[in-house]
């Protein structure tokens, strides 16, 4: 029997997709504005332990620094302009901590699906230190706790030796020898795939499983109805202003 599932089914990618600074708070702002209540964010450390927001290994695609973000102290990530890069209006926005946007999800009674993304060689530890800091800042609030997924098991390792009674979610974007056991073994409630892989024998296999099925990321309306129609239950879009979230 599938637990119920309390999140929204649409989920704004990175906070706004690619119309604001991605995994900033302008992002998140901007998803909230066109009526999303679930973002999707990435986190990783920064070397002194901060858990903050940032996609790639490396800072140069979306901030004005250089070199692999996991090696810079928060002191020095904090002055980064991570807007710029995107336009003129965004210009000298921060990066943002996973503190920032959990208070901003919660003072707007929004939900966060945090995906796990280590700087290479730090999956166990960052799967840990995301883990201690979504129970820190989520203990004692109402609402519902973040979902944390990961194409790294060793992070959502991590995530379940430090805070087991988070949800966890495997990602995937293609299948690979053993996913189903990893799945399984991990305690996983969440199967986030490429839109691409599921099709009717897939969502069976999760609804066998007791999993829910999410897909990834969906920014077109044929794909969008093709995964309504099979019944998947969370759509992550960078296309905030197509698709209606209460769709």
């Amino acid at each position: 029997m599938t637990a119920p599932w309390p999140y929204p089914r649409w989920i704004a990618h990175r906070g706004a997709g690619k119309l604001a600074p991605e995994n900033t708070l302008a992002a998140f702002r901007l998803g909230a504005a066109h009526g999303y209540r679930m973002y999707e964010c990435d986190a990783k450390l920064s070397a002194d332990g901060v858990v903050f927001l940032l996609h790639d290994a490396t800072l140069e695609r979306t901030t004005n620094g250089q070199g692999v973000a996991g090696e810079r102290p928060w002191s020095e990530l904090s002055r980064l302009d991570a807007g710029g890069w995107h336009s003129r209006a965004f210009a000298g926005e921060p990066l943002c901590t996973l503190e920032a946007l959990a208070r901003h999800c919660q003072a707007q009674r929004h939900w966060l699906n945090i995906e796990i993304k280590p700087t290479p060689g730090q999956e166990l530890a960052t799967g840990r230190a995301v883990a201690a800091e979504a129970r820190r800042l989520w203990a004692g609030r109402p609402g519902d706790p973040p979902l944390l997924t990961s194409f790294r098991p060793e992070a959502l390792q991590g995530a379940r030796e430090t805070a087991p009674e988070l949800p966890r979610g495997l990602l995937m974007d293609t299948p690979w020898d053993g996913w189903q056991r990893m799945a399984r073994d991990l305690g996983c409630v969440a199967l986030v795939c490429n839109h691409a892989l599921w099709d009717q024998a897939l969502v069976d296999l999760a609804r066998a499983e007791g999993w829910r099925a999410l897909a990834y990321t969906v920014n077109d309306e044929w794909a969008a109805q093709r995964l309504l129609d099979l019944g998947l239950d969370g759509i992550i879009t960078d296309r905030v202003d197509l698709f209606p979230p209460a769709g």
